[in-house]
């Protein structure tokens, strides 16, 4: 056997593994079909039928689930925005199972909002599955500023918060004038852009006025 054969073996094999170590579910698909693609492709040189057809229709039913969370990842149908009390007892359920995570994202957050302080909190929903939560307070000038944008690991990859500045009535209805980021991370520029910030100085700042129909 040529070595480089077996090295592309052994290679489909450990990202086949590595795929399923993954805890977002995109880079799983990804990481797999890269996989089975490769094992596909060494069992087929290699003659051993079996397997060629093994890994043939794991790819393809890694492509049909590549297709269709792409496809939804911007569908408003799928993700329901749904408002709770900031004190909501599921909320803080949500907020301290996800507690060490969410650290790592917002290290200042506080679920608890501080005596006097004015704070709305959103669940985004897929299903029955909650699978982020956006907190903003009254920053006291016509501002919603953001507390927490949070998404869980599963759909990580796939940014569902933007459906909650999208649904910018939700905003307006407060009387806000502009959702604003105070100091984004320098990873998140993309994804702010993609949902309709613009950079002012150290912060990002979305016109809700701009964005009604959105």
């Amino acid at each position: 056997m040529f070595p480089w054969l077996e090295i592309g073996g052994w290679l489909g094999s450990a990202l086949v593994v590595l795929s399923l170590t993954q805890a977002r579910v995109l880079r799983f698909r990804w990481l797999n079909l890269i996989g089975s693609l490769v094992a596909t492709t060494y069992n087929a040189i290699l003659g051993i039928w079996p397997f060629v057809a093994m890994n043939a229709a794991i790819s393809l039913i890694n492509i049909y689930w590549l297709w269709r969370l792409n496809r939804e990842r911007h569908d408003a149908a799928v993700y329901e925005v749904v408002e709770v009390a900031p004190d909501d007892a599921y909320l803080l359920h949500v907020l301290r199972t996800h507690a060490a995570d969410i650290a790592t994202f917002a290290p200042r957050f506080v679920a608890l909002p501080e005596p006097g302080e004015e704070r709305s909190a959103f669940l985004v929903q897929r299903g029955d599955e909650t699978v982020g939560v956006v907190e903003v307070r009254d920053g006291g000038d016509g501002s919603a500023v953001v507390e927490l944008d949070w998404v869980s690991k599963r759909f990580r990859d796939l940014t569902p918060g933007e459906f909650v500045y999208r649904r910018s009535g939700i905003f307006a209805a407060k009387g806000f004038a502009r959702v604003v980021v105070p100091d984004a991370a320098h990873g998140d520029a993309a994804y702010l852009r993609g949902v309709g910030f613009r950079p002012e100085g150290p912060a990002w700042v979305r016109d809700v006025a701009e964005h009604t129909a959105g």
